[in-house]
């Protein structure tokens, strides 16, 4: 019986901007990927580099997001769960066995009924197929942050990812929250209760 295992990965819990995203990876043992590693540990050119390597080769890719109404409905774990669901959902043959990064795993047994769903703690530095996931999910969120600095410019996005950065707390001060932020995290949050209190019509 074969064993077709997929890793897990994400990428954007932290940043106070867009959405997060989770891919799912499928490896070939037939045709290995050179230089897979936690995606942290890549330089952007790196990335960039295999992240085409990883979806031609491999046997079964996806990715998937939680928007930033998600984040902000359910909270940045269950949003962040949502998206490794639905990147589990959209590869294109079932896995017997997932890995994930981390020690929270997504509910996926009425996907995959008779799969194993482990989760491990330092995935993305130990097993390739998690590694090769995290690379997909950080190329893919960096090009959404590229397109959200064209339609939201001024904030930075494109050098920070919405990442808390002095840059980008300067902006969100000055400018004020766009639509791509994430309204629950805390530095957001609190902009919008100074400006709530500071304007007494928007709380008439």
């Amino acid at each position: 019986m074969s064993v077709w295992l997929a890793g897990v990965d994400e990428a954007g819990r932290g940043p106070l901007a867009g959405p997060v995203v989770a891919a799912a990876v499928m490896l070939d043992p037939l045709r290995p990927v050179a230089g897979l590693r936690d995606s942290k540990l890549l330089s952007a050119r790196q990335r960039e580099h295999l992240a085409p390597l990883i979806r031609e080769s491999a046997l079964a890719w996806s990715v998937a997001e939680a928007s930033v109404a998600e984040i902000d409905s359910l909270n940045i774990l269950q949003a962040t769960l949502l998206a490794m669901r639905r990147a589990l959902a959209a590869l294109s043959r079932p896995p017997s066995i997932i890995r994930i990064d981390g020690n929270k795993a997504p509910e996926v047994l009425d996907l995959f009924p008779d799969c194993s769903v482990e989760t491990v703690i330092g995935g993305d530095r130990t097993e390739p197929s998690i590694s090769a996931a995290s690379i997909l999910a950080k190329t893919h969120r960096d090009a959404l942050m590229l397109q959200l600095e064209q339609h939201h410019p001024g904030y930075g996005f494109s050098q920070h990812q919405g990442y808390g950065t002095a840059e980008h707390l300067e902006a969100l001060r000055r400018l004020g929250p766009s639509l791509a932020h994430r309204r629950s995290f805390a530095p957001v949050k609190s902009l919008l209760a100074l400006s709530s209190d500071s304007d007494p019509a928007a709380t008439a």
